[in-house]
């Protein structure tokens, strides 16, 4: 167990909090039209939502640990973050898309990074009345309820939530090993989903964020799966660039078949 598996748990039990406060906020926007501006770097959409959850969360964390860095979607970035050993990671609303759209498939991502990887995560997805949450240490859990990624049968088609125009670089002769679920836009629900075994694992494509994956990596690493980089090397967070290439996430003998179905890039 890690030495500092007790100041883990202490800050699970703060971002755990957070979030849900978070989330109350965010879900009293949610099928109400919220004001919506689009971002000039990528043309994503931002809410209101998006920035009174972020206000929330900023405030309770950083009052709780001041020595703690902070990284955020919807936070100007501080470059300050690196010469901090332990950060929060946050997205306070990851699936904006899927929010504005009246979908329930939306969630309060919060991590605590300390030496560039996670060790406590928390997901709150409060139209779903979902939460998912781990740290060092600890079980990955569920509504409070213990999760563990999907042990199929070897004969069982692969459970992946990806986009068509990934799914079409399947090579041919295993496209009917795969069974291709319905695309997730959250990405950090997405690899929760992975997490529970409710799929067998997913695709990212590049270009995703430390804020879509921080707490939802040590979910699905604490629930038995990975998330890895095209080398199948752990994802490390906090660097000067917060972007990552295509990933890989699931269970060992997702990321087995993952390999040999597919090639290293499917989305370039």
């Amino acid at each position: 167990m890690d030495a500092h598996a007790n100041r883990w748990s202490e800050d699970l039990a703060l971002i755990r909090l957070a979030a849900a406060e978070a989330g109350k906020i965010a879900l009293g926007y949610f099928g109400k039209a919220p004001e919506v501006w689009w971002k000039n770097g990528d043309r994503s959409p931002v809410s209101v939502a998006d920035f009174a959850a972020n206000d929330k969360l900023q405030g309770m964390l950083l009052e709780a640990r001041p020595s703690y860095g902070w990284l955020s979607e919807e936070t100007d970035d501080d470059t300050g973050r690196l010469e901090r050993e332990t950060l929060f990671v946050v997205d306070p609303i990851d699936g904006t898309r899927a929010f504005i759209g009246g979908e329930k498939t939306w969630c309060v991502s919060v991590a605590v990074v300390h030496h560039g990887r996670p060790v406590a995560g928390v997901l709150v997805a409060p139209a779903l009345g979902e939460e998912f949450s781990a740290a060092l240490g600890q079980p990955a859990l569920k509504n409070d309820q213990a999760i563990t990624v999907s042990h199929p049968q070897s004969q069982d088609p692969l459970k992946l939530a990806v986009a068509e125009d990934v799914l079409k670089f399947v090579q041919p002769q295993h496209r009917t090993s795969v069974q291709r679920v319905r695309h997730v836009p959250s990405l950090a629900y997405r690899l929760a989903m992975t997490a529970d075994g409710t799929i067998d694992g997913t695709i990212v494509k590049r270009n995703s964020h430390d804020w879509d994956l921080a707490a939802a990596d040590i979910i699905l690493e604490r629930a038995g799966g990975q998330l890895v980089d095209a080398d199948g090397s752990r994802l490390v967070y906090n660097r000067e660039s917060v972007k990552h290439g295509v990933l890989r996430a699931g269970a060992g003998h997702a990321l087995d078949k993952l390999r040999m179905f597919m090639p290293d890039d499917p989305t370039g």
